[in-house]
């Protein structure tokens, strides 16, 4: 008599923490619109001013998914890794240059989406830790986010506030810009940069990088300069994706459909954002919008300036950058310039500790997910953490020197 083997025991895949966290968020912000603890006009406002962001967030994930599989950025990365002559200085200069560059044109949530992979990649052909380059962009992406409007949507709430125009705007934010991108990169560079240095501080250069399917790779790069074309256009940030994605998919479906699946959307993440901003707004009607006025205070100088910042920062990593302004927003008269900039600087520079710290961060997140790259958790906080109360002081102070 055979005596069957015992069925072999299976693994249950334990969920993210993240989906965890998306899932909770949905369920929050459902039960407060349907519960009338958000009322019904305030949920539909508040649905109505996210859904672009939704599509935005949902074409611009798949833009990226399917821009890497094209090889796009593969071949980025070997070129930025063959500039640099094997010298791992100037790859660290490069790459934060780059970062700071392609934030400061184009926006955070870019710089997140397009440039991470881009350095992914790098670290993959290079054969080198990746979390050095994966931190440079989501910092960077945040702290490099001040000088123009265009740069982080706070920063078009904030000139519309203050009603600067642009270059007015820019003149007054240029030095704190200086000062984040400046402690931003001291930071990067002992923090993490130097400690992966490799021996001698040079590295073997890679061959250059050779597409797979060179039609796809030349359709997918279009997408991506039609992207960025659209953003430097002034376009609607969700129009500019949704066109670019549509494009990129026209050449899936002809020279790769299975590569398209269910799976690239970001459901996760438009869960997520969709809770959060629900959550948040229900809170400002509860009590929020009085803690952030007491944080805030009544203090004008340099000590107000410092408890806007402060309060900017702290409250990003509570609930996120763009409700946090909203809410410190309403509270600080129109005419105080000061204090309204500093807030701004505390929500820009401040949201890095926490991944829902930030649009940016998320988008960031799901890259490095996606990549299966782990960033060392403990590390990542408490030198992010250092650079959100360092980089918020020193941007502040900097304001303070052209007020």
């Amino acid at each position: 008599m055979t005596v069957a083997a015992p069925p072999e025991p299976t693994t249950r895949r334990r969920p993210h923490p993240l989906d965890v966290v998306a899932a909770v968020l949905a369920v929050l912000g459902a039960a407060c619109a349907l519960s009338g603890l958000l009322p019904r006009a305030e949920t539909t406002q508040t649905l109505h001013r996210i859904l672009p962001l939704l599509l935005f967030l949902g074409t611009v994930i798949v833009l990226a998914e399917l821009t890497a599989v094209a090889g796009v950025f593969d071949v980025l990365a070997s070129r930025l890794a063959r500039a640099s002559r094997g010298r791992w200085a100037a790859l660290f200069l490069l790459c934060g240059g780059l970062a700071t560059l392609t934030t400061l044109v184009l926006n955070l949530d870019t710089t997140a989406v397009l440039l991470t992979p881009v350095l992914l990649a790098l670290a993959r052909n290079l054969r080198i830790p990746a979390a050095p380059l994966a931190v440079t962009t989501v910092w960077l992406a945040n702290t490099a986010s001040l000088l123009l409007p265009v740069s982080n949507l706070t920063n078009l709430l904030a000139a519309d506030r203050v009603d600067l125009a642009p270059l007015t705007y820019a003149a007054r934010m240029a030095l704190p810009q200086v000062a984040a991108v400046a402690v931003t990169m001291a930071v990067l560079w002992f923090g993490w940069w130097r400690r992966d240095r490799p021996v001698g501080g040079r590295f073997v250069a890679p061959a250059p990088h050779v597409p797979a399917d060179p039609v796809l790779h030349r359709t997918a790069l279009a997408g991506c300069l039609l992207f960025v074309a659209g953003i430097l256009a002034g376009v609607e940030i969700g129009l500019a994706s949704t066109v670019a994605l549509a494009l990129v998919l026209v050449g899936f479906v002809v020279r790769s459909p299975a590569t398209l699946r269910p799976g690239l959307v970001p459901v996760r993440l438009l869960f997520f954002v969709t809770g959060l901003f629900l959550v948040v707004q229900t809170l400002g009607r509860h009590g929020l919008d009085d803690l952030v006025g007491t944080l805030l205070g009544a203090d004008g100088g340099a000590l107000g300036a410092l408890r806007a910042g402060g309060t900017g920062a702290l409250l990003a990593n509570g609930v996120n950058n763009l409700p946090a302004y909203l809410a410190g927003e309403s509270v600080l008269p129109s005419a105080d310039h000061t204090r309204l900039l500093a807030l701004l600087i505390g929500t820009n520079v401040g949201p890095l500790a926490a991944p829902w710290a930030s649009l940016a961060t998320l988008l960031w997140f799901e890259r490095c997910r996606a990549a299966g790259v782990a960033v060392p958790v403990t590390r990542f906080v408490l030198t992010s953490a250092l650079l959100a109360v360092t980089g918020t002081l020193t941007a502040v102070g900097a304001l303070l020197l052209v007020s």
